[in-house]
């Protein structure tokens, strides 16, 4: 196939791709901008302009692009087989990829469940939870308690969870499963802890006690509802109302999963163990698309021996060869290096490059914890017009409403980082 010129590629772009919340309508659509390749933590342009890559690609690609050491697992494995079905098959890959997962989450989790992409992952775990119950012989126990503020993915069943409002979703409503919802945590991750923050919550899981399947939730950071980080004593007490209440919970550590808060698994800075995990993302350093579910033996078990004898889940590209041995290569990067010292130093040059923001007064808010940095503003900002100012700024990042955050990969470097958060100011400050 004959290679395409930017102009072809900019006229297939404008006349046929539709991007991810995007509108088709010319008239109203940001700009877009063609990437020819893309090493460590930048991406080179079609008009040659190089940009620090401070999203991380939505926050997946730990270790930067083209990694010689992901580069050579793939390119070995693309040699063997590139896909074989997972159904009634198992391959080194998918086996060495179970096991890590297995040996770095809580010991009671167990089973692995290799999903297509996080929104299914969620959908995986909510089947699990429903069908746990129907097993058990409580088919009533069929609804989820998720948080206000929460996000978990696009798919029907991730969308049902996901704060009804602010949840992009709300379009959807009459068409999706009615869950049950809490207030989002109102206590800042240093906040003293007050009993009045999990009051609406332990009144919602002891009224709904009986319908609920499991609670679910982003541990410590909720990200795209908000980039809001709260309180480990409060996941803490989660954990206690749902074994209080007979509820499971789910810990969705798609975006805060291998590292980017601080902690391995998010769920650490409370020291709780839910009995079902979510992770995806980082998984591959942003290779190829996988995710996996795990949960306890109780669960798994408990599924097993009801009515079906079977989990009713089968993904076609379940467990997929290329994808396990790009996330065995990754992982082996992070856990063979000091990632928690790293992350740490991300945390110091996030804290210093974006401290000047406090002092605006367009400035709501700004926060960091390990690798995630925030500038919440007062007012909404306009994607259309900030994104083109970073992208003169030599920065890639990707704001949401009053949001202007960076997830950058681990592996940037601090001369990088600095230019980073010292553009972001530029920009905010140009916007006072």
């Amino acid at each position: 196939m004959a290679s395409l010129t930017p102009s072809q590629i900019e006229r297939i772009d404008r006349s046929h791709t539709w991007h991810p919340y995007s509108s088709v309508d010319s008239a109203s659509t940001s700009p877009c901008w063609q990437v020819v390749s893309a090493e460590g933590v930048r991406l080179t342009l079609a008009d040659g302009r190089q940009l620090i890559d401070g999203m991380a690609s939505w926050w997946s690609v730990m270790h930067g692009y083209n990694h010689p050491h992901v580069n050579q697992a793939v390119t070995q494995q693309l040699g063997r087989m590139a896909h074989v079905m997972f159904g009634g098959l198992c391959h080194e890959p998918a086996a060495q990829l179970i096991q890590t997962l297995v040996d770095i989450t809580p010991v009671p989790l167990q089973k692995v469940f290799l999903a297509d992409s996080g929104s299914v992952s969620v959908e995986v775990a909510l089947k699990m939870a429903i069908q746990y119950w129907h097993s058990k012989g409580q088919p009533n126990k069929n609804k989820i308690l998720s948080l206000r503020n929460g996000y978990h993915g696009d798919t029907f069943g991730a969308m049902s969870v996901c704060d009804p409002v602010t949840g992009m979703h709300h379009l959807f409503a009459e068409s999706l499963q009615q869950n049950i919802f809490s207030e989002a945590p109102q206590c800042g991750f240093d906040s003293d802890w007050d009993e009045k923050y999990i009051q609406d919550f332990a009144q919602k899981i002891e009224q709904h006690q009986q319908s609920l399947a499991a609670v679910i939730l982003e541990p410590i950071v909720q990200g795209a509802g908000g980039m809001r980080f709260y309180s480990p004593h409060y996941l803490k007490r989660v954990r206690e109302l749902c074994d209080q209440h007979n509820v499971l919970l789910i810990a969705d550590e798609i975006a805060t999963g291998f590292g980017r808060t601080g902690k391995l698994f998010a769920c650490e800075w409370a020291n709780v163990c839910p009995d079902i995990l979510c992770v995806g993302k980082a998984m591959t350093g942003g290779y190829m698309t996988l995710a996996a579910t795990l949960c306890t033996d109780k669960i798994a078990q408990g599924i097993c021996q009801g009515e079906a004898g079977v989990f009713m889940h089968g993904p076609t590209f379940m467990g997929n060869p290329l994808a396990c041995s790009a996330a065995n290569a990754n992982l082996e990067l992070l856990l063979n290096n000091d990632w928690q010292a790293n992350i740490e130093r991300l945390q110091r040059g996030l804290e210093m490059g974006l401290s000047p923001c406090r002092d605006l007064s367009s400035v709501a808010d700004v926060r960091v914890l390990g690798g995630i940095g925030v500038v919440e503003m007062k007012q909404a900002v306009t994607l259309a017009e900030i994104q083109p100012q970073f992208v003169d700024a030599g920065i890639w990042l990707r704001p949401f409403g009053k949001l202007i955050y960076t997830m950058p990969p681990y592996i940037i470097s601090d001369a990088d980082l600095g230019v980073l958060t010292e553009k972001i100011v530029e920009v905010v400050c140009s916007i006072e």
